[in-house]
């Protein structure tokens, strides 16, 4: 199967409700490696890589919470964890 990455603005009420955490478990459950953290506009942002169809089934459950947005990237991590908030230096 073939690794592929997301990039993935997540949109609506998804800070302050462990929106972020649960991104960490689902996607290390997966297998999956990249980062999420929250944006100074009140969305998420999280880059997700692993095995195509894992990515895929993430992206799905990721859209059952709330609108997201993905499109295809060639940057590539190792692990996950929750990256610094945008603003945040």
């Amino acid at each position: 199967m073939p690794v592929v990455a997301r990039h993935l603005t997540i949109l609506g009420r998804v800070q302050g409700v462990f929106y972020r955490n649960w991104t960490v478990e689902t996607a290390r459950g997966l297998g999956l490696t990249g980062w999420v953290r929250n944006r100074m506009d009140g969305s998420v942002e999280a880059l997700v890589q692993g095995e195509a169809d894992m990515v895929d089934h993430f992206v799905t459950l990721a859209r059952d919470l709330s609108r997201t947005d993905a499109y295809a990237t060639s940057r590539r991590e190792r692990g996950y964890g929750i990256a610094g908030s945008a603003g945040n230096r």
